[in-house]
């Protein structure tokens, strides 16, 4: 199994510079130890314009098979086949993407302590492979399918398909390829990282059993290129040979790391989300009712008392539910559903057909799946719920056709200059007939006896609102979006500081162009 990786320079910048960046030195043949054999790193060509440095992996094909037994799937397509004769010593394949972690184990990180200004610089790289089996198996293959995965990243690709013998041209060609990738200005830990991923990708096979921590290794590996690369789908079902549950896994993690780049935010600001107890009634319900110290004082054994009054929480689905049976709406997009608890109310009401759940958070998405037991329900009525992860603030396809979306406590999450991204999204880009939009009332949290003076109700909560500064923002936006808008009060109502909750109930007023309004 054999790759050589070539560079060019010139006086001031030599070639052999490879060598530190590889931490191979080029006057030196060096051998490593590898589970399945040995790796020799060697350079035919050591000078200022050009430098090659080769990797030869000699894969001991005895050690192969007794490492091998009872690892069930994951070996060579033939194994079963040809235990002792088969192509895994000279193929490229996850043997050599082992090998190159545990050789260039450094050059991948980015780490040269000698020059550390070269790894952040990007060179010219020739990077030749002679055998690189490109399986299919569904997913295309040969050369087509190396392109898929490496023109993306910016890599001229030149794969040559081999014949199965070339005496025997009618024969037709085998599942081979010699590969060739070049790039004037790429950084060699880039394409260490991308290597490493992508040669078990086309191979479509791996020599060892693909376990959960193999996650983390992909979703390492891939930084900075794998979250917004077209195949990221394919790339990563086949990394983990096919394990639906890792797949799943990674790619919401993905989308988590995609999300958090576009927004120039980590991903535990966006993956925030809450306990297993629903918000509301963790945070707000001990508040639901000003305190009464009448209350508080001992009391003679009485009758049973009667039920105790709804939540707040409570009061606000019913409010919500009542907005969308005025609006008629029979498909409804919950976004921003948190733990399902709105989900959870419409799936009682058959007169909602179709319910999407939209959350940003990974978390709360399994929070909700485990509440509302989907895999329990009788599957017509499991089948009306979709739950999806997405960002609020971006244009989504999926979002489009709703007869009417909800934002239940939503907005205050959102820093104020990210809003108008979250209005163009939901009213402009989507544009549901009817949009239902609650959020806190500033003016009623000096009647919770428990807030300090001048704080907000939730620590994620980036302002709230007092029903003067809602209105203001409601109207703006009804008036950019065509829709007319009616705001009502949630919950107790106080002569003086109004109702906990505010809601605003948007109905389509005229019709503009789609996505119209402002951006």
């Amino acid at each position: 199994m054999f790759m050589s990786i070539s560079t060019t320079g010139s006086t001031e910048s030599p070639a052999t510079d490879l060598g530190f960046l590889l931490h191979k030195h080029p006057g030196k043949v060096q051998r490593f130890a590898t589970s399945h054999g040995e790796a020799h790193v060697f350079y035919p060509e050591a000078g200022d314009e050009l430098c090659t440095a080769a990797l030869l992996l000699e894969v001991d094909p005895i050690a192969l098979v007794r490492k091998g037994r009872g690892k069930g799937r994951g070996g060579s397509p033939d194994f079963a086949l040809a235990q002792y004769v088969n192509d895994r010593p000279y193929a490229a394949s996850s043997l050599l993407a082992v090998a190159l972690r545990t050789v260039f184990r450094s050059a991948m990180k980015g780490d040269c302590q000698l020059r550390p200004e070269l790894p952040g610089q990007a060179r010219p790289l020739r990077i030749s492979l002679p055998a690189v089996p490109a399986n299919g198996v569904g997913d295309g293959g040969g050369p087509a399918l190396v392109a898929r995965l490496f023109e993306p990243l910016g890599w001229r690709v030149g794969a040559t398909p081999v014949p199965l013998d070339e005496r025997f041209p009618q024969w037709g060609e085998s599942r081979y390829v010699r590969l060739e990738l070049s790039s004037d200005a790429a950084r060699l830990s880039d394409a260490l990282q991308q290597l490493y991923v992508l040669l078990p990708v086309l191979d479509g096979a791996k020599h060892y059993w693909v376990a959960p921590d193999e996650v983390d290794k992909l979703l390492a590996a891939g930084e900075g290129w794998l979250a917004d690369h077209p195949e990221r789908a394919l790339i990563t079902r086949r990394y983990l040979s096919r394990r639906w549950s890792l797949t799943r896994l990674a790619m919401e993690r993905l989308e988590l790391a995609r999300l958090a780049e576009a927004d120039d935010r980590e991903v535990e600001e966006i993956d925030n989300a809450v306990d297993d107890r629903p918000e509301e009634e963790a945070q707000e319900q001990p508040r639901d009712q000003p305190r009464d110290q009448s209350q508080q004082e001992p009391q003679e054994p009485q009758e049973p008392q009667a039920p105790r009054p709804p939540s707040l929480a409570e009061q606000r689905r019913e409010a919500i539910l009542a907005a969308l049976h005025e609006s008629g709406a029979a498909r409804v997009a919950d976004l921003g559903c948190g733990q399902g608890e709105l989900i959870g109310a419409m799936l009682k009401d058959a007169r909602f057909t179709e319910i999407l759940g939209v959350d940003v958070s990974v978390r709360a998405l399994q929070a909700a799946n485990r509440k509302l037991r989907l895999e329990r329900l009788p599957e017509r009525k499991a089948a009306r719920v979709t739950l999806a992860q997405g960002a609020l603030t971006y244009t989504d396809a999926r979002l489009k056709g709703y007869d009417a979306a909800v934002l239940c406590e939503v907005i205050e999450h959102l820093d104020l200059p990210r809003l108008p991204a979250l209005e163009y999204a939901v009213f402009g880009a989507a544009r549901p007939r009817a949009v239902v939009v609650t959020t806190p009332n500033a003016e009623y949290n000096v009647r919770w006896e428990t807030l300090p003076a001048g704080a907000v109700r939730h620590a994620d909560h980036r302002f709230e609102w007092s029903r003067a500064e809602f209105r203001a923002w409601a109207e703006k936006v009804a008036d950019a979006y065509g829709y007319a808008v009616e705001l009502r009060p949630v919950g107790p109502l106080d002569e003086e500081v109004g109702a906990p909750t505010q809601l605003a109930l948007f109905r389509t007023r005229t019709a503009t162009p789609e996505g119209g309004g402002p951006r």
